[in-house]
């Protein structure tokens, strides 16, 4: 006779299906995930690109044509009459902080317009460290393109300027000051753009915002009297930045060490509204 025997388990009352391990949110983490998103763009690569080849052709144009001028003999035009070949290499900045600027602004704006901030706030909920994150990515990135255009283009710029009145070399007074400060500059104009793009929201309107500040304000200080546009101009954002990376310096002008502190001033608070309007403004 055989005998049959069931085993039976039973299962505990404590236990059931294994947990979901839970995935802390850090600001290592957060700023790997901005990198990421960062170089997955098309427009990084091509806007990126496009400001270095600014920065770079526009100043070596600018050298060639002194040094055409300066061998025909021919009186020098009031524009090169007293450039140097820093003035010349650094010609083509007014041209890549555009580049720069505008896409800090599509980094930021741009995942409002798609609506992916919401995937992005669903995962950072604390919201900030996202500002902070694409800000610091982006500012990075910006401050080795700016130094490298900085320098690359002061070496060929050098080169071609050699044995004019405009010569110099990188161990020459103020030389490597400036170009250092050429590249924080465009390090906080990036800053700026993507600041304005989270403020705005809008690709627009953060690009109207940084075009309008940069480029037609100052021209409009002009319509102003004499002695609002003398002590008004040097704290605005493109004078305070010019100065960061200017050789020579007179009594119009803010000193490189103000300049800096005025332009991170207007860094601050660009991000300080930004901020503001991240935490108290719904998506």
């Amino acid at each position: 006779m055989s005998t049959t025997m069931t085993l039976t388990t039973t299962e505990s009352p404590e236990t059931g299906p294994a947990p979901r391990p839970v995935h802390r949110v850090t600001g290592l983490g957060v700023l790997r995930s901005e990198w990421a998103k960062l170089w997955s763009l098309r427009s990084t690569w091509i806007t990126l690109g496009l400001g270095l080849v600014f920065l770079v052709a526009v100043g070596v144009i600018a050298a060639m044509q002194y040094s055409s001028q300066f061998d025909s003999g021919n009186p020098m035009e009031d524009d090169f009459a007293d450039s140097t070949a820093v003035s010349l290499a650094l010609f083509g900045t007014m041209f890549a902080q555009l580049a720069l600027g505008v896409l800090g602004v599509l980094i930021t704006a741009g995942e409002y317009s798609t609506g992916m901030i919401r995937s992005t706030l669903a995962a950072v909920p604390r919201r900030l460290p996202v500002l902070w994150a694409k800000s610091a990515v982006f500012g990075l990135v910006a401050l080795v393109v700016g130094m490298v255009g900085a320098f690359g283009t002061f070496l060929l710029a050098s080169g071609i300027v050699d044995g004019t009145d405009a010569a110099m070399g990188l161990s020459d007074t103020g030389v490597v000051r400036s170009l250092l400060g050429a590249g924080l500059y465009l390090c906080l104009i990036g800053v700026i753009g993507a600041a304005l793009g989270s403020l705005m929201r809008s690709v627009a309107g953060g690009i109207s915002v940084l075009v309008a500040t940069l480029m037609l304000v100052p021209g409009l200080m002009t319509l102003l009297p004499n002695a609002w546009e003398e002590n008004l101009t040097p704290y605005l954002p493109s004078s305070a930045g010019e100065s960061m990376f200017a050789l020579t310096h007179d009594s119009t002008t803010l000193s490189p060490t103000a300049g800096l502190l005025v332009f991170l001033g207007w860094t601050l608070l660009t991000l300080g509204g930004a901020a503001y309007r991240m935490v108290r403004r719904d998506v």
